[in-house]
């Protein structure tokens, strides 16, 4: 109950907005906008112009657990590069901090370093047209880490994000629909484990976003994400799940130059361990946010 009254209230909002919005000013004329960054963590299906560069940095950080402070961040340092109008490709470094203490389960801990690298490509499925308002992308993300993005101990880690990134244009240049579709496995290796092997799991998730413009160049919203995690790289074994409800906003600085921003709050979990607890605070933070940067060149 307390999840559909969350998710009710934000998307209820932001359709009455764009109601207001849209008798008070004519948005026919302003340009198209690219989809990809306008819902927060949610990722729209935008693949970029052509022969398109950019450099940005994106944060996303965590905070908040059952008990003490909690705080870890990644940092990506993005170089992307658009060679035709259906692929896209990203690559970097990425920059780790973790300020953790009296968190039960980890080690206190205060620390800035490189945290890995990182790769991703997207594949346009469905252009938007003018015979079908709905477009769609496949996005591929790799990821290899030597810092623990949830203790920040040393590690061998490897990730694949896949998402399936669907947007649909409610109203012409003015109001739009996002949802992903996310399936995540990952292994883990402790190098200082004495026979060790690889630790295995996984972590599913849709989620759905309005993004509504308020001016030609800027756009606010809300997003809801339900995630799910497993031991295991195959949903073997559910250990429990999160829903987040939060704002969202993008703003494009000029031609060349846009900001956009997230926050996250945890509004309903559980875990299997623990059933008798109304958030799930192991697997997930509970809040979270996002800041990203970008220069198109």
């Amino acid at each position: 109950m307390s999840i559909m009254r969350y998710a009710g209230a934000a998307i209820g909002a932001a359709l009455a907005i764009s109601t207001v919005a849209a008798r008070a000013q004519d948005a026919a004329d302003w340009r198209d906008i690219e989809t990809k960054y306008v819902f927060g963590f949610t990722e729209g299906s935008g693949i970029g112009l052509e022969g398109e560069k950019e450099f940005s940095v994106d944060t996303e950080a965590r905070m908040g657990k059952r008990d003490g402070r909690y705080f870890a961040s990644e940092s990506k340092l993005e170089f992307e590069f658009t060679p035709n109008q259906y692929v896209q490709f990203e690559m970097g470094p990425f920059v780790s901090a973790h300020a953790i203490s009296g968190v039960s389960g980890l080690d206190d801990r205060h620390q800035l370093g490189i945290g890995g690298l990182f790769g991703e490509m997207r594949y346009l499925l469905l252009d938007r047209g003018p015979s079908s308002p709905l477009a769609l992308t496949l996005s591929a993300e790799p990821e290899w880490r030597r810092l623990d993005e949830t203790s920040g101990a040393r590690v061998n880690n490897l990730e694949l994000e896949l998402k399936l990134n669907a947007d649909l244009e409610l109203i012409k240049n003015r109001l739009y629909l996002g949802s992903n579709l996310l399936y995540e496995p990952e292994g883990t290796h402790d190098p200082d484990g004495v026979g060790a092997g690889w630790a295995m799991e996984s972590k599913t998730g849709i989620s759905g976003a309005l993004a509504l413009r308020v001016a030609p160049s800027t756009l606010i919203g809300a997003e809801v994400w339900y995630l799910r995690h497993y031991n295991g790289a195959w949903m073997n074994d559910y250990t429990g799940d999160a829903v987040y409800v939060g704002p969202t906003l993008f703003v494009q600085l000029n031609n060349k130059m846009f900001v956009t921003a997230a926050w996250n709050v945890q509004v309903a979990g559980s875990e299997t361990d623990n059933p008798g607890v109304s958030l799930n605070l192991a697997e997930f933070s509970r809040q979270r946010a996002k800041l990203k940067v970008a220069v198109e060149f």
